[in-house]
C-alpha cells in the first residue's frame, strides 16, 4: 500500500504532460518565424508590385500563388506521407529561401521584370503546398497535448498577422522591398534549421512509408479516409460555402465600406482588433477542453456573425472594433477545435493526405469568393452582400450543430500518438 500510494503521489494519472519540451519548442520556433514571413508577403506584394505594375499586377502575382497552392496541395499530402512530413517541410522552406532571396537581389538591383515576379510566386505557392499538409499533420508528433499545441500556434499566428504587415510596410518605407524579401528569406532559413533539429518517433506522422503504390492510388486512399468520416467532409462542404459567401468577399467588401465611411486607418484598426480577438480565442482554447469539441467550436463560430453584420449595418467605430474582437475570438476557438479533431481522429499513416484534402477545400472556396466579389457588386450593394455573408455564417453554424456526426464527435485522448518513451527517437 505504501508503494502504491507513493506511485500515485509521484505520478498522478491526471497530471498534464509538459508542452514546452525540446521537440515542440523547435517546431513552435519554426512555425512562428515562418508565419511571420508569410504575414509580411501580402503587404510587400501590394506595395512593391503595385508600385511597379498596378493593381492588376498584384492580382496576377497573388492569384498565381493561390492557384499553384490549390493545384498542388493534394500532392503535398501524398509526398509528406511517402517521404516524411519534416523532410518535405525542410525542403519547402529551403525552396522559399531561394525564391525570396532571388527577389531580394532583384529588388536591390532595380525593378524586377514581371515574369520573374510571377515565376517566383508560382514556385513559392508550390512550396507552401508541400509544406502545409505536413505542418498540420506533424503537431501530434511533437506535442503530447495537441489541443494546447494548436491553441499556442493559433496565438502565434495571430501575433504574426499583427506584426508582419506593419513590419513589412515600415521596411518598405525605410529601405525598400529588397529588405523585406531578404528578411523573409531569413525566416524560412531559420525555420528549416529548427525543423531539421526536430526528432520524432519513426512510427509517427513524420516516418518514411515506403510504398510501391502509384501516386494516383495514394490520392484515392487519402480521399477514402477523408470521405469515410462524415463529420470531416460535412464540415469542409460547409466551409467551402463559407469561403464563397463569407471569407472570400469579406476583405474586399469590408475594406471598401469602412475605408469610404471611416477612413483607411479605421479599417487597419479593425483588422488589428480581429487579430487581438484571435489571440484571446487561442488563449481560451488552451484552458477549455470540451467533451464535444466541434459542437463547442460551432457554437463559438456563431460569434463571427457579428463581424459581417457590423460592416453591413454601418456600425460606428467602437461597435465595429468590438465585432472584430468577438468574431476573431470565435473563429480562433473553432480553428483549434477543428485542427485538434482532425489530428487526433485520423490515422497517422494518412493524416497528411487528409489534411491536404481539407486544405484544398477550404482555400478553393475562399479563392472563388474573392473572384466573385467584384462581379457580385453589379448585382447587389456591398451592404446587402455582407448581410448575406452574415446570414450564411449563422446558417452554416446551425447546420454544423444539426449534423449528428459533427455535434456528437467526442474529444480524443490527447496523448495517443506520442508515447513518452518515444520522445527522442531519431528518424
Amino acid at each position: 500500500m505504501t508503494t502504491t500510494h507513493a506511485q500515485i503521489r509521484t505520478d498522478p494519472p491526471t497530471a498534464r504532460p509538459p508542452l514546452w519540451d525540446r521537440r515542440f519548442t523547435l517546431f513552435f520556433t519554426a512555425r512562428t518565424v515562418s508565419l511571420l514571413g508569410d504575414a509580411m508577403m501580402p503587404v510587400a506584394a501590394a506595395l512593391a508590385v503595385g508600385a511597379l505594375y498596378g493593381i492588376s499586377g498584384v492580382g496576377v502575382v497573388l492569384g498565381t500563388w493561390t492557384g499553384t497552392f490549390v493545384l498542388l496541395v493534394l500532392f503535398g499530402g501524398v509526398f509528406a506521407d511517402r517521404f516524411g512530413a519534416r523532410r518535405m517541410m525542410v525542403g519547402a522552406d529551403l525552396a522559399r529561401v531561394l525564391t525570396q532571396g532571388v527577389l531580394a537581389v532583384a529588388f536591390f538591383a532595380g525593378p524586377p521584370p514581371f515574369w520573374l515576379l510571377v515565376t517566383t510566386a508560382a514556385l513559392a505557392g508550390a512550396a507552401v503546398a508541400m509544406f502545409l499538409p505536413g505542418a498540420n499533420g506533424m503537431v501530434p508528433s511533437v506535442a503530447r497535448e495537441p489541443q494546447r499545441a494548436n491553441a499556442t500556434l493559433k496565438v502565434a499566428d495571430a501575433i504574426a498577422q499583427l506584426l508582419g504587415p506593419a513590419l513589412a510596410g515600415l521596411l518598405i518605407a525605410l529601405t525598400g522591398a529588397g529588405a523585406v524579401y531578404a528578411i523573409d528569406a531569413g525566416t524560412f532559413a531559420l525555420s528549416a534549421l529548427c525543423l531539421a533539429l526536430v526528432r520524432v518517433a519513426p512510427t509517427g506522422v513524420d516516418s518514411v512509408q515506403p510504398s510501391r503504390s502509384s501516386l494516383r492510388r495514394e490520392l484515392r486512399q487519402g480521399w477514402r479516409e477523408f470521405r469515410a468520416r462524415t463529420w470531416m467532409w460535412a464540415v469542409i462542404l460547409i466551409w467551402v460555402g463559407f469561403g464563397v459567401l463569407l471569407f472570400g468577399p469579406l476583405v474586399p467588401l469590408g475594406s471598401s465600406l469602412v475605408g469610404a465611411r471611416l477612413g483607411s486607418n479605421a479599417y487597419g484598426l479593425a483588422v488589428s482588433f480581429l487579430g487581438l480577438g484571435t489571440v484571446l480565442g487561442g488563449l481560451l482554447a488552451m484552458r477549455l477542453r470540451p467533451a464535444r469539441p466541434l459542437a463547442a467550436g460551432a457554437a463559438a463560430m456563431m460569434l463571427y456573425t457579428v463581424l459581417p453584420l457590423g460592416l453591413a449595418l454601418g456600425a460606428d467605430l467602437p461597435v465595429l472594433l468590438a465585432s472584430h474582437l468577438v468574431g476573431g475570438g470565435g473563429l480562433a476557438f473553432w480553428s483549434v477545435m477543428w485542427a485538434t479533431s482532425v489530428q487526433t481522429h485520423t490515422p497517422a499513416a494518412t493524416l497528411n493526405r487528409v489534411s491536404a484534402y481539407e486544405l484544398a477545400g477550404s482555400v478553393s472556396g475562399i479563392a472563388l469568393g474573392q473572384l466573385l466579389a467584384g462581379p457580385a457588386i453589379a448585382l447587389a450593394s456591398p451592404e446587402r452582400l455582407l448581410l448575406i455573408s452574415a446570414g450564411a455564417c449563422l446558417a452554416g453554424c446551425l447546420a454544423l450543430l444539426a449534423i449528428p456526426a459533427v455535434r456528437t464527435l467526442c474529444r480524443h485522448t490527447d496523448a495517443v500518438r506520442l508515447p513518452p518513451q518515444a520522445a527522442h527517437v531519431i528518424t
